[in-house]
């Protein structure tokens, strides 16, 4: 009777370890640049500062575990990039359409640095928002709104590209395509602004382009389809761009309420994606027009209209077999909002709620100011807990799951008490994102290749070379390297160098083992 007992208490113990480290997991924050919410500061303007506050915030998102930033590049139809589209965006340079000073391409800096630490980009894009606010923002003379006023609806304070408007979306899916071809982008992200939030008393003005589009359908309906054509666009032209690049959409966390619909979840949202936005993203995931989701559900456990638990549950049974990860809405703790977001439980316990789903991939964090003053320590949690071992990202079973060559590790080097690991990739003939090293105590540790062995991850597509202290009480260590795909799949490992200590507690390469 003790066997079984044993057994049982085994694969809990198991079971519960790894839902606490998990090796494949989305850790990502958003970084906001619309009104300099997260980055650059507000009046900043100074190419160098910009330069080193951009590399404080990924510092800081690396000491908390993140393996993934999600950054605004194209606010409200301008680029914190060099475009022949669009013009430099008001909230680099202080005016739209001035180039940055001194000058750089922020995008390229952006894509370097963040892959420099092993973490994926995922460029994020507003796709209809033209004009944050017709009184106040910084227009250029050569921005699109002038050229093409008839493809633009005022609604409230901003202007909108009309959706409607097939040639609208054909130049939405340029601009994109471009930086898909030009950058070494992991992703192209939306958030969830598709058909702009209601106005309370004003219809947003599309009956025009409605009257001349609508094919007798109705209203709702043309709306919902204009947006699917945007989306299945922008899908089919980054898949022929660059195959391995992903796209993802963070909507609003109410699909549907179930008084409205049987499939919707056991909610009393004040709005919804399918009836107020126009955005169906159960047809994208269903289609596999997105490759994942990240519903914000930015609500606490326990929400009496929409509580976190609830939709949490709700769109786990909804992912179609796609990516889902979760947004948490850790901004909360600026506001005067319910005693909920002052407890410190409540975004540890999200997260253990979320790991207990398989159909759940990870989260993603609004916003990146938020962790600046370490709100309820929810920093400390992630270093020292959830996020205290790296994860890769998770793998897309869609995509291409081609394991690469095995890497050569070139060469060895003992300095003091750190190991340095040269490492090249041997064949030229497929792309790899990078390289990740892992280190055991002995050869049973080594061959787990779990959250607890894994050391490093670097994002050069070539060679790199690892530097890895050797903890002090240690007396000898193996060392793998595998390279990675784009799609997180790693090969198989190289050889195995051990490290062992000497009689004269000096650190040497013991043998390189096949």
């Amino acid at each position: 009777m003790l066997l079984p007992a044993l057994l049982a208490s085994f694969l809990f113990f198991s079971s519960a370890h790894a839902q606490q480290f998990p090796k494949y997991e989305m850790r990502a924050a958003w970084i906001a640049t619309v009104d300099n919410i997260d980055w650059p500061s507000r009046g900043n303007y100074d190419s160098r500062k910009q330069q080193e506050e951009f590399i404080a915030l990924l510092d800081m998102h690396q000491r908390n575990g993140m393996n993934a930033v999600v950054v605004q590049v194209r606010p409200a139809t301008d680029a914190f990039y060099p475009s022949d589209y669009e013009p430099w965006s008001e909230w680099l340079t202080g005016k739209q359409g001035r180039a940055p000073q001194p000058y750089y391409d922020p995008l390229a800096f952006m894509v370097e640095e963040t892959h420099k630490r092993g973490m994926e980009f995922h460029a994020w894009f507003n796709p209809y928002r033209a004009v944050f606010n017709i009184r106040t923002s910084s227009i250029s003379t050569d921005h699109i709104t002038r050229k093409k006023p008839e493809w633009f609806l005022t609604y409230g304070d901003k202007k909108y590209f009309d959706p409607g408007n097939p040639e609208v979306r054909k130049h939405l899916t340029e601009v994109i395509s471009d930086v898909v071809k030009r950058y070494d982008i992991d992703a192209v992200h939306f958030d969830d602004y598709f058909y702009p939030y209601r106005i309370p008393g004003k219809e947003f003005p599309d009956y025009a382009s409605y009257k001349k589009y609508g094919n007798n359908v109705s209203r709702d309906d043309w709306r919902r389809s204009n947006t699917d054509s945007i989306i299945h666009n922008l899908f089919t032209a980054i898949r022929a761009e660059k195959p391995w690049v992903k796209f993802g959409v963070s909507p609003f966390g109410v699909w549907r309420n179930n008084d409205k619909d049987p499939d919707g979840s056991p909610t009393r949202g004040g709005l919804s994606n399918y009836d107020d936005l126009y955005a169906d993203i159960l047809l994208w995931l269903e289609l596999g027009w997105i490759d994942y989701v990240v519903p914000q559900l930015y609500w606490e456990r326990g929400h009496k209209l929409v509580a976190y638990e609830i939709l949490l549950d709700w769109w786990a049974s909804y992912a179609y077999g796609k990516h889902l990860y979760i947004g948490h809405g850790i901004y909360r703790t600026q506001e005067n909002v319910t005693t909920a977001w002052r407890n410190k439980q409540e975004l540890p316990e999200q997260i253990r709620l979320l790991r207990e789903y398989p159909e759940v991939q990870g989260s993603m964090y609004f916003s990146t100011k938020s962790f600046l003053n370490n709100p309820n320590g929810w920093n400390d949690s992630l270093r020292l807990n959830y996020y205290k071992y790296k994860a890769l990202v998770p793998s897309m079973s869609w995509m291409d799951t081609t394991r690469p060559e095995v890497p050569s590790v070139e060469k060895v080097e003992i300095k003091d008490n750190k190991a340095v690991f040269f490492v090249k990739r041997l064949s030229q003939q497929r792309p790899i994102r990078g390289f990740v090293l892992y280190r055991g105590g002995n050869e049973a540790e080594l061959k787990l290749k779990g959250a607890e062995q894994l050391r490093a991850v670097s994002f050069s597509s070539d060679s790199c070379s690892f530097e890895e202290v050797i903890p002090e009480m240690a007396q000898e260590m193996l060392f793998q390297v595998c390279a990675i795909s784009h799609n997180s799949i790693e090969s198989a490992p190289s050889v195995s160098i051990r490290i062992i200590k000497t009689a004269n507690n000096a650190w040497e390469v013991a043998e390189i083992l096949p």
